[in-house]
């Protein structure tokens, strides 16, 4: 964990002012509020009549809070010449778009309808939704590399990871956190996913479920390559370690349909990865931690729907 507290540590003393920091937890505590007691997502993102509509929205809920992290930081940061750079604002208008494509994206799902009906229509549509929508937003995120970074570096994160130790150290620390949420109504609302199959009229078989948590866990792979991956690494050169708060911010947005607690814990955890990645110029560390994370919750909150039985 040592290499992980000094990651911290340097963030702290090359990045971190008070003021700015403050200023970035009042804009999310606005958009926070906004979202969860005043629906913000569901009325303004999701609240569109056409599929243009719900991409619109769905752009300017990312894009807001992820551009805003950057404009603030010309208020408090003296090294903000970034804004000069050209890929610099590709980057910033194109990821929420990237993102918001891969909320809204739907081709698939008419050539589910016409191999299954009923509930493993159902069944398959959730599966595949999840499975789809990593290459969606792969591919853009691809084509930016081979263009801009082909010559730089291999593409977003894949660098090798040296040192595995830290990561699990780290999700041996969540296990007493993911233990205690639980035990809250609002998480065993939402967790475990799996639960939805015990709604469906399938046969009884086991594969089911495991098929149904490997797509689960499918799609962090995407979230990692884009937000540690892409995000990180495309910005690394440009903005230096100013990126990685605004990818946090971007990053919180994204766990809006999710618990309140959820919601706010994504932010932290969003600049812990970002920084990891920041500093390794690899996303498995985050990805062993996400994902790791991803099925402990799903098994807490199974246990934790057993015990309230």
């Amino acid at each position: 964990m040592s290499v992980i507290f000094k990651y911290l540590q340097e963030f702290y003393e090359k990045e971190f002012k008070l003021a700015y920091f403050v200023a970035i937890l009042l804009l999310l505590g606005i958009y926070i509020y906004l979202n969860y007691w005043h629906a913000l997502e569901i009325h303004f993102a999701a609240g569109g009549k056409t599929k243009w509509g719900n991409f619109v929205g769905y752009y300017l809920l990312y894009l807001i809070p992820f551009a805003a992290a950057f404009f603030l930081q010309l208020i408090f940061y003296k090294d903000c010449d970034y804004y000069r750079n050209y890929w610099f604002w590709i980057i910033l208008l194109l990821a929420p778009a990237f993102f918001s494509f891969r909320i809204n994206f739907d081709l698939h799902q008419q050539i589910i309808k016409n191999i299954w009906t009923g509930d493993a229509q159902i069944f398959w549509t959730r599966c595949l939704n999840w499975v789809v929508r990593v290459f969606v937003v792969l591919i853009p995120v691809f084509i930016i590399w081979w263009i801009k970074d082909r010559d730089n570096q291999p593409f977003y994160g894949t660098a090798a990871l040296k040192e595995v130790k830290p990561y699990l150290v780290m999700l041996l620390i969540m296990i007493p956190l993911i233990a205690l949420a639980s035990t809250q109504k609002d998480f065993l609302q939402m967790y475990p996913k799996v639960r939805f199959i015990e709604q469906l009229d399938l046969p009884p078989r086991k594969w089911h479920y495991i098929f149904y948590e490997a797509c689960y866990g499918f799609d962090f792979v995407s979230i990692e390559f884009f937000f540690r991956g892409f995000l990180i690494l495309s910005l690394l050169k440009i903005c230096g370690p100013h990126c990685i708060i605004p990818v946090a911010c971007f990053y919180c947005t994204i766990h809006f349909g999710k618990p309140l607690g959820e919601a706010i814990s994504s932010f932290w955890g969003g600049l812990l990865l970002g920084i990891i990645s920041y500093n390794t110029q690899s996303i498995w560390g985050g990805l062993i931690v996400h994902l790791g994370i991803a099925w402990l919750m799903e098994a807490g909150s199974w246990l934790g729907v057993l015990f309230k039985k």
